[in-house]
Protein backbone atom coordinates (compact mmCIF):
# COMPACT_ATOMS: atom_id res chain seq x y z
CA UNK A 1 0.00 0.00 0.00
CA UNK A 2 1.52 3.72 -0.88
CA UNK A 3 0.45 7.09 -0.16
CA UNK A 4 -0.47 8.62 -3.40
CA UNK A 5 -1.10 11.99 -4.26
CA UNK A 6 -2.88 12.77 -7.60
CA UNK A 7 -3.48 16.05 -9.25
CA UNK A 8 -5.78 15.91 -12.41
CA UNK A 9 -7.83 19.00 -13.38
CA UNK A 10 -10.72 16.30 -15.73
CA UNK A 11 -13.10 15.08 -12.53
CA UNK A 12 -13.53 11.88 -14.70
CA UNK A 13 -10.27 10.95 -14.87
CA UNK A 14 -9.05 12.15 -11.14
CA UNK A 15 -12.19 9.97 -9.37
CA UNK A 16 -11.92 7.33 -12.02
CA UNK A 17 -7.89 6.96 -10.84
CA UNK A 18 -8.65 7.81 -8.05
CA UNK A 19 -11.15 4.81 -7.19
CA UNK A 20 -8.89 2.15 -9.25
CA UNK A 21 -5.88 3.23 -6.72
CA UNK A 22 -8.19 3.17 -3.70
CA UNK A 23 -10.07 0.26 -4.87
CA UNK A 24 -6.09 -1.52 -5.13
CA UNK A 25 -5.34 -0.59 -1.48
CA UNK A 26 -3.63 2.82 -1.69
CA UNK A 27 -4.12 5.41 0.44
CA UNK A 28 -4.74 8.50 -2.31
CA UNK A 29 -5.43 12.42 -1.72
CA UNK A 30 -6.13 14.18 -4.87
CA UNK A 31 -6.32 17.78 -5.86
CA UNK A 32 -7.49 19.39 -9.07
CA UNK A 33 -4.93 22.30 -9.70
CA UNK A 34 -1.44 22.52 -8.56
CA UNK A 35 -1.70 25.38 -5.99
CA UNK A 36 -4.25 23.46 -3.92
CA UNK A 37 -1.36 19.87 -4.70
CA UNK A 38 1.35 21.62 -3.74
CA UNK A 39 0.25 21.92 0.14
CA UNK A 40 -0.75 18.54 0.16
CA UNK A 41 3.02 17.23 -0.02
CA UNK A 42 3.48 18.12 3.31
CA UNK A 43 -0.20 17.57 5.21
CA UNK A 44 -0.38 13.56 2.49
CA UNK A 45 3.53 12.79 2.91
CA UNK A 46 2.99 10.86 -0.28
CA UNK A 47 5.41 8.03 -1.15
CA UNK A 48 4.41 9.19 -5.17
CA UNK A 49 2.66 11.97 -6.81
CA UNK A 50 0.89 11.49 -9.97
CA UNK A 51 0.99 14.82 -11.94
CA UNK A 52 -1.36 15.61 -15.25
CA UNK A 53 0.62 18.35 -17.42
CA UNK A 54 -2.26 20.44 -18.36
CA UNK A 55 -3.22 22.05 -15.27
CA UNK A 56 -5.09 25.33 -15.40
CA UNK A 57 -3.48 27.78 -13.67
CA UNK A 58 -0.07 26.62 -12.66
CA UNK A 59 1.14 24.24 -15.52
CA UNK A 60 2.01 20.47 -14.42
CA UNK A 61 5.79 21.38 -15.77
CA UNK A 62 5.54 24.64 -13.03
CA UNK A 63 4.33 22.22 -10.78
CA UNK A 64 6.81 19.13 -11.21
CA UNK A 65 9.53 22.15 -10.85
CA UNK A 66 8.24 23.08 -7.46
CA UNK A 67 7.85 19.46 -6.38
CA UNK A 68 11.73 19.07 -7.04
CA UNK A 69 12.78 22.00 -5.36
CA UNK A 70 11.71 20.69 -1.91
CA UNK A 71 11.06 17.13 -2.59
CA UNK A 72 12.24 14.28 -4.75
CA UNK A 73 9.41 12.09 -4.05
CA UNK A 74 8.81 10.50 -7.29
CA UNK A 75 6.55 11.92 -9.55
CA UNK A 76 4.98 10.14 -12.62
CA UNK A 77 3.44 12.41 -15.30
CA UNK A 78 0.37 11.85 -16.96
CA UNK A 79 0.26 13.16 -20.47
CA UNK A 80 -2.35 13.07 -23.54
CA UNK A 81 -0.13 12.25 -26.15
CA UNK A 82 2.90 9.46 -26.00
CA UNK A 83 5.13 11.22 -28.65
CA UNK A 84 4.08 15.00 -27.69
CA UNK A 85 7.08 17.42 -26.79
CA UNK A 86 5.53 17.72 -22.97
CA UNK A 87 6.78 14.61 -22.34
CA UNK A 88 10.30 15.20 -22.60
CA UNK A 89 10.39 18.85 -21.18
CA UNK A 90 8.54 17.25 -18.35
CA UNK A 91 11.56 14.08 -17.73
CA UNK A 92 13.80 17.11 -17.74
CA UNK A 93 11.96 19.27 -15.41
CA UNK A 94 12.24 16.12 -12.74
CA UNK A 95 9.68 13.45 -13.72
CA UNK A 96 10.89 10.05 -12.84
CA UNK A 97 8.00 8.46 -16.01
CA UNK A 98 5.32 8.88 -17.27
CA UNK A 99 1.54 7.38 -18.50
CA UNK A 100 -0.66 8.09 -21.87
CA UNK A 101 -3.90 9.06 -21.47
CA UNK A 102 -6.29 7.45 -21.11
CA UNK A 103 -4.88 5.78 -17.97
CA UNK A 104 -5.09 2.46 -17.34
CA UNK A 105 -5.11 1.79 -13.81
CA UNK A 106 -2.41 -1.38 -14.31
CA UNK A 107 -0.42 -0.09 -15.73
CA UNK A 108 -0.10 3.35 -13.77
CA UNK A 109 0.19 0.74 -10.26
CA UNK A 110 2.62 -1.01 -12.39
CA UNK A 111 4.87 2.17 -12.53
CA UNK A 112 4.39 2.88 -9.26
CA UNK A 113 5.67 -0.19 -8.22
CA UNK A 114 8.74 0.18 -10.49
CA UNK A 115 9.49 4.01 -9.61
CA UNK A 116 9.15 2.82 -5.96
CA UNK A 117 11.63 0.19 -5.98
CA UNK A 118 14.31 2.96 -6.74
CA UNK A 119 13.91 4.01 -3.34
CA UNK A 120 14.06 0.71 -1.97
CA UNK A 121 18.07 -0.06 -0.94
CA UNK A 122 16.73 -4.30 -0.99
CA UNK A 123 15.41 -3.58 -4.29
CA UNK A 124 18.05 -2.26 -6.30
CA UNK A 125 19.57 -5.32 -8.12
CA UNK A 126 22.68 -4.30 -7.45
CA UNK A 127 25.56 -5.56 -5.00
CA UNK A 128 26.34 -2.31 -2.59
CA UNK A 129 29.94 -2.60 -1.57
CA UNK A 130 31.68 0.23 0.46
CA UNK A 131 30.98 4.16 -0.70
CA UNK A 132 33.42 4.72 -3.65
CA UNK A 133 35.03 8.00 -4.16
CA UNK A 134 35.62 9.63 -7.87
CA UNK A 135 37.73 12.64 -7.20
CA UNK A 136 35.45 14.99 -5.40
CA UNK A 137 32.23 12.84 -5.60
CA UNK A 138 31.37 10.08 -3.34
CA UNK A 139 28.97 7.37 -4.06
CA UNK A 140 27.31 5.26 -1.09
CA UNK A 141 25.69 2.35 -1.89
CA UNK A 142 24.64 0.99 0.70
CA UNK A 143 23.59 4.22 2.32
CA UNK A 144 22.02 5.81 -0.90
CA UNK A 145 23.87 8.62 -0.61
CA UNK A 146 26.06 10.72 -3.08
CA UNK A 147 27.95 14.00 -2.05
CA UNK A 148 30.15 16.56 -3.97
CA UNK A 149 32.76 17.98 -1.76
CA UNK A 150 30.98 16.58 1.59
CA UNK A 151 27.67 18.29 0.42
CA UNK A 152 24.83 15.56 -0.66
CA UNK A 153 23.52 15.98 -3.85
CA UNK A 154 19.70 15.91 -4.10
CA UNK A 155 19.06 13.20 -6.60
CA UNK A 156 15.20 11.75 -7.31
CA UNK A 157 14.71 8.28 -7.16
CA UNK A 158 15.43 7.30 -11.25
CA UNK A 159 18.59 9.74 -11.10
CA UNK A 160 20.17 8.16 -8.19
CA UNK A 161 19.76 4.54 -9.96
CA UNK A 162 21.07 5.33 -13.08
CA UNK A 163 24.03 6.72 -11.21
CA UNK A 164 24.65 3.52 -9.02
CA UNK A 165 23.86 1.62 -12.60
CA UNK A 166 26.66 3.67 -14.55
CA UNK A 167 29.52 4.06 -11.37
CA UNK A 168 29.15 -0.08 -11.17
CA UNK A 169 31.36 -0.49 -13.48
CA UNK A 170 33.05 2.66 -14.87
CA UNK A 171 34.23 2.37 -18.31
CA UNK A 172 31.38 0.26 -19.09
CA UNK A 173 29.41 1.33 -22.26
CA UNK A 174 25.63 0.64 -21.45
CA UNK A 175 23.39 0.23 -24.09
CA UNK A 176 20.14 2.96 -23.56
CA UNK A 177 18.26 -0.20 -23.82
CA UNK A 178 19.77 -1.86 -21.14
CA UNK A 179 19.52 1.25 -18.49
CA UNK A 180 15.97 0.93 -19.15
CA UNK A 181 15.59 -2.30 -18.09
CA UNK A 182 17.95 -1.94 -15.26
CA UNK A 183 16.31 1.28 -14.05
CA UNK A 184 13.26 1.67 -15.21
CA UNK A 185 12.38 -1.89 -15.43
CA UNK A 186 10.48 -1.12 -19.08
CA UNK A 187 10.31 -4.04 -21.22
CA UNK A 188 11.88 -4.10 -24.80
CA UNK A 189 11.35 -1.07 -27.21
CA UNK A 190 11.25 0.83 -24.22
CA UNK A 191 11.12 4.97 -24.14
CA UNK A 192 14.81 5.79 -24.23
CA UNK A 193 13.64 9.41 -24.01
CA UNK A 194 13.19 8.42 -19.81
CA UNK A 195 17.10 7.43 -19.68
CA UNK A 196 18.24 10.55 -22.42
CA UNK A 197 16.17 13.19 -19.89
CA UNK A 198 17.38 11.59 -17.18
CA UNK A 199 20.93 11.50 -18.08
CA UNK A 200 20.94 15.36 -18.68
CA UNK A 201 19.27 16.24 -15.37
CA UNK A 202 22.20 13.76 -13.52
CA UNK A 203 24.92 15.37 -15.68
CA UNK A 204 23.20 18.87 -14.42
CA UNK A 205 23.96 17.75 -10.72
CA UNK A 206 27.18 16.36 -11.45
CA UNK A 207 28.55 19.18 -13.82
CA UNK A 208 31.58 19.87 -11.46
CA UNK A 209 32.39 16.74 -10.45
CA UNK A 210 35.50 14.51 -12.16
CA UNK A 211 33.45 11.82 -12.81
CA UNK A 212 31.41 12.27 -15.54
CA UNK A 213 28.74 10.27 -17.73
CA UNK A 214 29.85 10.24 -21.43
CA UNK A 215 27.78 9.35 -24.54
CA UNK A 216 28.67 6.87 -26.61
CA UNK A 217 26.98 7.75 -29.79
CA UNK A 218 24.10 5.27 -31.29
CA UNK A 219 24.51 3.13 -28.57
CA UNK A 220 24.07 4.51 -24.94
CA UNK A 221 26.06 5.61 -21.78
CA UNK A 222 29.51 5.15 -19.39
CA UNK A 223 31.09 6.64 -16.59
CA UNK A 224 34.19 7.49 -16.58
CA UNK A 225 36.41 8.10 -13.47
CA UNK A 226 39.01 10.89 -13.33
Amino acid sequence: MSRVLLIEDDPAVRRAVEWALRHRGHVVAAASTGEEGLPLLRSHRPDVVVLDLMLPGMSGLDVCRRIRERDQVPVIIVTARGDDVDVVVGLEAGADDYVVKPVRASVLEARMRAVLRRTDPDATGLTRPRPRTFGDLVVDRSALVVTYRGEPVPLAPSELRLLLALSASPGQVLSRQQLLELVWEHSYHGDVRLVDACVKRLRGKLGGSPGCIETVRGFGYRFRAA
